[in-house]
């Protein structure tokens, strides 16, 4: 079964009225998780971490971003709960072992690991402690780089998943990698998927073609929104469409066709398929040749369309009319 994780991250820009306000409205498009992300300013930061967007007119440093993107763990609680309600998975990648101490607080029942925190091996030592499951996003790393963090989840009994990631906002088509998807399944023979960065819905629907089970991207109400990510986001609409569009491709896969047994098509054919004809008067004796001949529908009402080198060069023992179907009775042998 797919899983379809619709990221708000901080597009509620540090608002809890307009993350609760997403929670309603995602819950509506046929995913199946939200995620946030857990930001300590203090755990996580300092004041010399650059912007990676200069997109904030309000925060001097991203380091103040960070500290205004804070919940507090009621807060936290509150969002949770919300997501309970709609029947959504809550989720949100922690990027700080205080963050996982909280996250813990919260009950998550999975952590979501970053592209930026794939060498983190304290945090992911801090997570593993958890017990619990890891959705492991490969944004930024070399195979060499995964495959250190993957035995070290390994090493830790961890049960981990995958996604094929381009940090890029928004992700250019030469960038999506949509090749690694069948790389990662592969090489690491563990659920593989695809979070997306391009603000297109045909992304993740080329990745469901390909095989990915699991989804992510983030969500935004307009992209003209503030904010580092709104650029590289679905809107609502946008992540209706493409849920449906995945579970559509989910089960196409889920259901094989074989083109070695058409009886299906039976009726149809009878149909569409095609009868030999003549495409004008001919008299008895006539010799038919290729430009004699037409096909026309429906089936079975003669000599069948695909054989007609069979009946060039052979003469008619009768008169025919334009567009009359040519049958056996019709042919001198």
């Amino acid at each position: 079964m797919s899983f379809i994780i619709a990221e708000i991250a901080q597009a509620h820009d540090g608002s809890l009225g307009t993350a609760h306000a997403y929670i309603d409205a995602l819950a509506k498009t046929g995913i199946h998780a939200i995620k946030f992300q857990t930001h300590i300013a203090d755990a996580e930061s300092s004041i010399y971490e650059p912007f990676r967007v200069k997109f904030s007119k309000q925060d001097a440093t991203r380091f103040d971003y960070w500290k205004r993107m804070e919940f507090t763990l009621e807060q936290w609680k509150e969002l949770k709960q919300h997501c309970d309600e709609v029947g959504l998975e809550f989720m949100s990648s922690p990027f700080s072992n205080a963050a996982v101490d909280l996250l813990e607080e919260v009950g998550v029942s999975r952590y979501k690991i970053g592209s930026g925190e794939v060498t983190n091996f304290l945090l992911l030592e801090k997570i593993a402690q958890t017990k619990k499951p890891v959705i492991l996003s490969s944004g930024m790393s070399s195979y060499k780089e995964l495959d250190e963090a993957v035995e070290f989840l390994k090493s830790k009994n961890v049960r981990y998943s995958i996604l094929q990631c381009t940090t890029s906002y928004p992700t250019k088509p030469e960038q999506y990698g949509l090749n690694v998807i069948k790389e990662l399944k592969e090489r690491y023979q563990v659920p593989v998927g695809f979070s997306d960065h391009s603000a297109k819905i045909e992304t993740c629907i080329a990745a469901a073609a390909l095989g990915a089970e699991i989804f992510e991207f983030h969500a935004v109400f307009n992209r003209e929104q503030f904010g580092p990510d709104t650029i590289a986001s679905l809107t609502i609409d946008e992540i209706k469409l493409v849920s449906k569009s995945i579970k559509s491709v989910e089960k196409a896969l889920q259901h094989p066709v074989s083109k070695n047994n058409n009886d299906s098509f039976k009726g149809l054919k009878s149909i569409f398929e095609k009868t030999l004809a003549v495409n004008k008067k001919l008299d008895k004796g006539h010799v038919l040749s290729f430009s004699d001949l037409e096909a026309k529908k429906p089936a079975h009402k003669g000599i069948a369309a695909k054989f007609f080198n069979d009946v060039i060069g052979k003469s008619i023992n009768k008169d025919m009319q334009q567009w009359q179907f040519l049958t056996e009775e019709d042919i001198n042998e």
